[in-house]
């Protein structure tokens, strides 16, 4: 998880509030396995997204680093049920898997403002 925000898309805010806009992304993500956000918000979320997965990953051996590793999921999503839901369902389907957990699929302008949209989804 990145400690500060770098240089990129503020997408309209502060760092702090891009941090708690890719927290909540994050959460929802977790939570319905698939959201529809805009292109530049899915492309940004999918780096902590899978940074995220992969400590979940690490979370399951056991051993004095786990509750270290859970403490730090639920730091950055600041939700307890998510932290323990991608823990315990999600992480296990890609014990398997180097990375690539996500998915980002274009679905084209929205109606209102023309913003390009995308699916991001759990693969």
């Amino acid at each position: 998880m990145p400690a500060t925000p770098r240089k990129s898309a503020k997408f309209g805010g502060s760092a702090h509030h891009q941090r708690l806009m890719m927290a909540n992304l994050a959460a929802s993500l977790i939570a319905a396995e698939a959201i529809v956000t805009t292109e530049a918000k899915a492309k940004a979320l999918r780096p902590i997204a899978e940074k995220l997965i992969t400590k979940a990953k690490k979370a399951q051996d056991e051993g004095a680093m786990r509750v270290h590793r859970m403490r730090q999921i639920q730091g950055y999503l600041g939700d307890k049920e998510m932290t323990h839901k991608l823990v315990t369902e999600v992480a296990p389907r890609y014990l398997e898997r180097n990375g690539g957990y996500l998915r980002i699929l274009k679905l084209g302008p929205r109606q209102g403002d023309n913003a390009q949209m995308a699916r991001v989804e759990l693969v």
